[in-house]
């Protein structure tokens, strides 16, 4: 297997990656159209809608400003800093940045409705379709880990196994998704708290996966990615005390 993985046809081809992150786009926003018709959507339409342009605006731009601080000195002696700063991109910044503004948003609307169980899912769908395409581009972008004598390590290029992060983060959102639909199954969680433990799960878990991969350290230690998730998870403390609680009742039998 030679990396990055593209598709040829004919003369022309075609960036896998750009394939898939199209595909998660597509499959999620249909998933979440689906979702939303099949189960009474407490938020009214209009309110839906900009709740929806505060998300896209947020998790587009704070996804490129988080992005391009992960590595500092770089932004610094870009001799094209914009288009730097559009060229990089992660998702621990989108999710946050969409997050704020959704919350903004809804400030402005007076709107007192959770609004991000409906996304949890097509959330969860969108980024496992979006780490295959990261996986297709093996060192051509920096969703790798470091050097690795496990065996769980593939060369993504260059001659040397590596962690495959993003083959991690697929199988850990698949069993987030799994986790959280037992969870309910069993006992239906209250309003809001299924987004809210999507997002304690995955900024906890992107924040240990950082440890394996490269990437600049600030002073003490972390990357700004790392700085971003402890971040969401103090906006979250409140929810992450009531976990072990909420287990428990869900989990009788």
């Amino acid at each position: 297997m030679t990396f990055p993985l593209d598709l040829h046809l004919g003369h022309e081809t075609i960036s896998m990656h750009l394939l898939f992150e199209t595909l998660a786009f597509f499959l999620g926003f249909r998933y979440f159209l689906y979702l939303r018709k099949k189960h009474p959507d407490p938020i009214p339409e209009t309110h839906r809608i900009w709740i929806i342009i505060g998300a896209t605006f947020g998790a587009f731009f704070f996804s490129r400003l988080v992005g391009a601080l992960e590595n500092p000195p770089t932004l610094l002696h870009s001799q094209h800093p914009l288009l730097y700063l559009y060229a990089n991109k992660t998702i621990v910044g989108a999710l946050l940045g969409g997050l704020l503004c959704v919350e903004l948003t809804k400030k402005l609307l007076k709107e007192k409705q959770s609004s991000g169980d409906l996304f949890t899912y097509p959330l969860i769908l969108a980024m496992i379709i979006g780490r295959i395409g990261c996986f297709t581009s093996g060192l051509t972008e920096e969703t790798y880990g470091n050097p690795t004598s496990l065996f769980t390590g593939i060369d993504l290029g260059g001659g040397v196994r590596r962690h495959p992060v993003t083959i991690y983060e697929i199988v850990f959102l698949i069993i987030l998704w799994l986790t959280l639909r037992t969870l309910e199954s069993r006992k239906p969680l209250k309003s809001g708290y299924r987004f809210q433990y999507f997002m304690i799960a995955y900024l906890t878990f992107r924040f240990l996966l950082d440890f394996i991969k490269p990437h600049y350290s600030w002073a003490i230690g972390l990357s700004s990615i790392q700085l971003c998730c402890l971040l969401g998870l103090l906006y979250y403390k409140n929810t992450i005390w009531k976990i072990p609680e909420t287990i428990s009742i869900t989990t009788i039998p």
